[in-house]
């Protein structure tokens, strides 16, 4: 069993909107929401995630996500984490940084918070000691859509808090076009730029239309990322929600990662849920990490950004997939295709390790 680092789970988003407790065992939660008739199977599918299914499954660390959709964008009459203002957003992205704390504090032993360099060594090297073990799990702050932030100064804020990623868009936002929203960056945006680069923040250009992705690209001097997209290519998609050939060459260029997302629509575009998980196979997700290397022409730039829970569930996703651990079954796949031990530990975490490494800082802040 290889050490993973997932680079994107919406928990907090699951934990206040659906009340799932992520310390739980997946397929108790799944039970117990279909006998509770809770809406939860039904919008966003049966859960992928729960503690021990991330010790099994090896997972060291989560990029855990604060997360709310415009209310344009809302879901339904169960999707009450919608905003209509910047205030909004930052009042629902200050209860998900509460849920998180919470979960850290009562539950110490299965979850942590790391928001420093040598919080993460520190438990990098307790965790893989005895991969195996019952271990807890880190979580990385990512904000996903970065409209919480009313004005750049609000950043400093944010960081002291635990943030260390941010991604500008998730659809259209006032920084930059978004999925199924396009437009290019904004002053504002890049504003906001030369704020997180202030912090050493972590870029994540996953949503961000592609005119503002190559121009962060081209201007953020800061570490850059995609917690979760797939190579547009292998798609032939027209849509700006995954990452051309152009941006992940860029994305090399400036030694960044591209995580891959075992979503079956996110596999074949012409994939729905009435054709059964069983259409889609774990192969699908060994030849996107192959693409990816193959055009890098290295292991360096990928791994796992699974999205897990994040709008889709068990029913979503490859044949083989019971729940986030049944990742290491990708393992056996990339070997079958030629990579080495050392390209598998490098996709598993090594690579979204070295990233952390950087964007971490030495210290926390002081007030």
């Amino acid at each position: 069993m290889y050490p993973l680092i997932d680079a994107h789970e919406d928990l907090a988003w699951n934990m206040l909107t659906f009340h799932r407790d992520y310390t739980q065992d997946a397929l108790v939660l799944r039970a117990r929401e279909r006998e509770a008739q809770s809406i939860a199977p039904l919008v966003n599918g049966d859960t992928l995630l729960g503690w021990p299914q991330y010790v099994q499954g090896g997972v060291v660390v989560v990029f855990a996500t604060l997360f709310a959709a415009p209310m344009r964008r809302k879901g339904g009459g169960w999707d009450r984490l919608v905003y209509e203002t910047p205030e909004e957003a930052r009042r629902l992205y200050n209860e998900q940084w509460q849920a998180y704390r919470q979960l850290v504090q009562q539950h110490s032993d299965r979850f942590r918070l790391i928001t420093t360099r040598p919080e993460f060594e520190a438990h990098w090297q307790e965790v893989t000691r005895n991969l195996e073990q019952p271990h807890p799990v880190g979580l990385v702050l990512l904000m996903e859509n970065a409209e919480a932030i009313e004005v750049p100064d609000h950043l400093a804020e944010w960081y002291h808090r635990g943030l260390r990623l941010l991604g500008p868009a998730w659809a259209g936002t006032r920084f930059c076009g978004g999925t199924g929203e396009p437009g290019p960056m904004t002053d504002e945006g890049r504003r906001l730029l030369r704020e997180m680069a202030e912090w050493n923040l972590g870029l994540d250009i996953s949503h961000m239309d592609e005119p503002a992705a190559l121009e962060a690209l081209d201007t953020y001097p800061g570490t850059i990322l995609a917690s979760h997209a797939n190579p547009r290519r292998l798609l032939r998609d027209d849509g700006n929600r995954h990452l051309s050939d152009q941006v992940l060459r860029r994305l090399f260029e400036r030694d960044g990662v591209v995580g891959i997302v075992p979503y079956n629509r996110f596999l074949d575009p012409r994939w729905r849920p009435s054709d059964g998980k069983e259409a889609v196979s774990l192969q699908r997700v060994a030849e996107m990490i192959d693409y990816v290397c193959q055009l890098a022409g290295n292991a360096r730039h990928v791994g796992i950004g699974s999205d897990f829970d994040g709008g889709f569930g068990y029913q979503h996703v490859p044949a083989e997939v019971e729940t986030i651990a049944d990742l290491q079954r990708l393992a056996p796949l990339l070997r079958e295709r030629g990579y080495t031990e050392d390209d598998l530990k490098a996709i598993f975490a090594e690579n979204w390790k070295r990233l952390l490494q950087q964007i971490l800082p030495e210290e926390a802040p002081r007030d």
